[in-house]
C-alpha cells in the first residue's frame, strides 16, 4: 500500500465530476455549477442522467421565479453541466465526487475504474454515509487522495458538509476539499471515519428507535411524528424523515453502525427490513411508513392506517373549573393556558404566599403578551381574574379536573395525589404532568386509579403546542377523553401514548443527547462541531449540547437513569461524562456552567 505523499501538489478544483445522478448527485451538481465550477455528471443509466438534467432545469427555473437567479445566471449554470454514461468523462476532472448506491462492491468498482482514467493529482471523494472511507481508500491506487465528502439532502439547501479523512488521507487533500466546501457556501465539519460520522451517527439511532416504537404499536405514526415536531421543534417527524431518506438506505446505515458498535440502539428495527424487502422504501417507491400520491412525490394520500376524519370524539366528562397544584414555572404556565381559554382556575401551592407569587408571575406574562400585541389589556385582565390563588388543596373540592405540576419526585407526587383523592369530588379527573415517572404509581396513591391520566405539557406551556396524553392500564375511557377534549379547548395538540418511561418525546430525545455526549467523551468530535452538524445537517433548532445546558444536566441525567432502568438496555446507560459534570455541580445555564460556560442568571 502506498504511503501518503503530503508533498504532492493538488490540482485546483475547476472541473468536478459527479458520479451517480440520483437526487443527491443532482443536488451536488447544482451546488457546484452555481458556484462557477464546470461539472461532468456521470451515470451508467442514461435515463437517470436525463432526469438529472430535467431536475436541474426545473430547480434553476424555480430559483429564477423566486428572484434567486437571473435568466442569464440560470443559463450559465446549465451551460456548465454536461452528462455522460462513461466514467472516462472524468479524465480531466480535478475532483471526483462519487454518490453511487451504498455498496462496497459498486463503489470499489467505480474507484478502480477512476484510478485508471483520472490524473495522478485528482482527488477522489466518496459521498458514503455508512461505509468505511478507509476501506475504500485502501483499495485505491492512490489512497492518500481518497476521502469522504458527505453532503446532506437536499444538497442545495442544507449547509452542512462532513469532510471525512482516513489514516491514509493526505492533510493537503483534506484542506483543499474543506476550502472548496466553504467556497460553495457550506459549513465544513472535519470528522473521523466511522459509520454515520457525526450527524447521521446521531440521527439514525433516533430514527431507528422511532421505527421500533411504531412497530411496537406504542403510538401511531402520526402521533410520533407530531410529538417530535411540536415537542422538539424538528422540521420533520422521524417516520416521515425515514420515508424521505429511504427505508432501505436507513437500514443499510444502521447495519453498518451496528457492525461497528454492537450497540442495540443501532440494531435495525425489524420493520425496516420488512418494509425494505417488500419494496416499501418510502417516497421514492410511493409508499413506506406513509402512502404517497406517486413514486417520488411528497404528497400524502389516505390509506388504511390514516386516522378517520370527522368522527365525533369519544365523550368526556364536563369540565368548567380546573385546579392546578404547584407554584413553579410549569404550574404557572399551565394555569395561564387554562385561564386564557376561559376556564375558572384554582392555583394551589404549599403556602398562600407561593400561590400568590405564581399568580403574579402569570400576571407579568399576560402583561408581556399585551405589550407585544398578542391580546388586549381587557382580555388579559379577564384571564387573570379567572385565577384564584390558594395555599390549601381543600379549595379543589369543586374542580372538575385537577392537574398536578409539583416537583419531579415520585414520593412528593404520590403525597399530592393522596390528598387530591380526599378533597376532589367523585368523578373529577386527576392528571399528572410528569415527564418521566410512572403515571400508574400516582394513580395507585388514590382510591380511584380509573380517574388518573398523564397530561404532559412542554415548557413553556403557553407557547408549546404539544401535550402527551398518557393512559395507564387502569385509566377509564371517559377520563382519557376528558383530557383530550380539554387539550382541544386550549388549542394544544394531544398525542396518545402508554405509561412507560419517557413517553414519546423524552424516550426518543434523551438517548440521542446521551449518544452526543459519548461522541465528545470518545474525542470523536468537538461540542461545536456536533452542535453545528445537527443544526445544519439535521435542521434541529438547537444542537444537543446547547439543549442539554438549557434543560439542565441534572434533569437530563435523571431522565437517562429512568430510561435505563425501564428498558434495561446498556446503550441507554448515562454517559460517564454527564455523571461527572453533574457530580461537579456543572448543571448548565442555571449554574453558569455545563458543557459550556454561561453568564450566571
Amino acid at each position: 500500500m502506498a504511503a501518503p505523499r503530503p508533498d504532492t501538489p493538488l490540482s485546483p478544483f475547476k472541473t468536478v465530476a459527479v458520479v451517480g445522478l440520483g437526487t443527491m448527485g443532482t443536488g451536488i451538481t447544482e451546488v457546484l455549477a452555481r458556484a462557477g465550477r464546470e461539472v461532468v455528471g456521470i451515470d451508467i443509466d442514461e435515463a437517470a442522467a436525463a432526469r438529472s438534467v430535467a431536475a436541474l432545469e426545473s430547480s434553476t427555473a424555480r430559483a429564477v421565479a423566486r428572484g434567486r437567479l437571473t435568466e442569464q445566471e440560470r443559463a450559465d449554470v446549465l451551460a456548465r453541466v454536461r452528462t455522460s454514461a462513461d466514467l472516462s468523462a472524468a479524465a480531466d476532472a480535478d475532483l471526483v465526487i462519487e454518490v453511487a448506491p451504498e455498496s462496497y462492491e459498486v463503489k470499489q468498482q467505480i474507484f478502480r475504474e477512476l484510478d485508471r482514467v483520472v490524473r495522478p493529482g485528482t482527488i477522489l471523494a466518496t459521498g458514503t454515509n455508512a461505509l468505511s472511507v478507509t476501506r475504500l481508500a485502501a483499495d485505491s491506487a492512490r489512497p492518500e487522495r481518497v476521502l469522504g465528502l458527505h453532503f446532506f439532502n437536499p444538497a442545495p439547501a442544507m449547509r452542512l458538509v462532513e469532510v471525512v479523512s482516513s489514516v491514509l488521507t493526505a492533510p493537503q487533500a483534506v484542506a483543499a476539499v474543506t476550502d472548496l466546501a466553504a467556497e460553495l457556501g457550506k459549513e465544513p465539519v472535519a470528522v473521523g471515519d466511522r459509520p454515520g460520522f457525526v450527524a447521521d451517527g446521531l440521527l439514525f439511532g433516533y430514527l431507528n428507535q422511532a421505527a421500533a416504537m411504531y412497530e411496537a404499536k406504542y403510538a401511531s405514526r402520526e402521533d410520533i411524528d407530531a410529538a417530535m415536531r411540536l415537542g422538539c421543534g424538528l422540521p420533520m417527524g422521524p417516520l416521515a424523515l425515514l420515508d424521505l431518506i429511504g427505508v432501505d438506505t436507513a437500514r443499510t446505515v444502521l447495519e453498518a453502525m451496528y457492525a461497528a458498535s454492537h450497540d442495540r440502539l443501532h440494531a435495525p428495527a425489524p420493520i425496516l427490513r420488512q418494509l425494505s424487502e417488500a419494496g416499501l422504501t418510502g417516497r421514492k417507491a410511493g409508499r413506506g411508513f406513509y402512502t404517497y400520491e406517486s413514486p417520488g412525490s411528497g404528497t400524502l394520500v389516505r390509506d388504511a392506517l390514516t386516522p378517520p376524519e370527522g368522527d365525533a370524539p369519544a365523550p368526556g366528562r364536563p369540565v368548567r373549573v380546573i385546579g392546578v397544584a404547584g407554584s413553579g414555572t410549569m404550574a404557572s404556565g399551565i394555569a395561564e393556558v387554562f385561564a386564557k381559554a376561559g376556564y375558572e382556575v384554582v392555583l394551589a401551592a404549599r403556602t398562600a404566599g407561593k400561590a400568590e407569587a405564581a399568580r403574579a408571575r402569570i400576571g407579568g406574562s399576560l402583561a408581556r403578551s399585551v405589550d407585544r400585541g398578542r391580546m388586549s389589556a381587557e382580555t388579559a385582565a379577564q384571564a387573570l381574574d379567572r385565577i384564584t390563588a390558594t395555599g390549601t388543596y381543600d379549595d379543589f373540592a369543586d374542580v372538575d379536573l385537577a392537574v398536578e405540576a409539583v416537583a419531579e419526585d415520585l414520593a412528593v407526587k404520590q403525597q399530592v395525589f393522596a390528598t387530591l383523592d380526599k378533597v376532589c369530588k367523585p368523578g373529577a379527573v386527576l392528571a399528572t404532568t410528569t415527564s418521566s415517572l410512572p403515571v400508574i404509581a400516582c394513580a395507585r396513591a388514590t382510591s380511584r386509579p380509573q380517574d388518573v391520566v398523564g397530561m404532559h405539557f412542554f415548557n413553556p406551556a403557553p407557547a408549546m403546542k404539544l401535550v402527551e396524553v398518557v393512559r395507564t392500564v387502569l385509566t377509564a375511557d371517559d377520563a382519557h377523553a376528558t383530557v383530550r377534549g380539554v387539550c382541544a379547548e386550549v388549542r394544544k395538540h394531544p398525542v396518545d401514548c402508554g405509561d412507560r418511561a419517557g413517553f414519546i418525546v423524552n424516550a426518543l430525545l434523551f438517548p440521542y443527547l446521551n449518544n452526543a455526549i459519548k461522541m465528545v467523551q470518545e474525542h470523536y468530535a468537538s461540542l461545536d462541531d456536533i452542535d453545528a452538524a445537527m443544526k445544519l445537517g439535521g435542521g434541529y433548532p438547537m444542537g444537543p449540547f446547547e439543549l442539554l445546558d438549557v434543560v439542565g444536566l441534572d434533569v437530563s441525567l435523571a431522565i437517562e437513569k429512568v430510561l435505563h432502568r425501564e428498558f434495561r438496555d446498556p446503550g441507554l446507560a448515562p454517559a460517564p461524562l454527564l455523571e461527572h459534570l453533574v457530580a461537579a455541580g456543572c448543571l448548565g445555564r442555571k449554574t453558569g456552567r455545563g458543557f459550556r460556560e454561561h453568564a450566571r442568571r
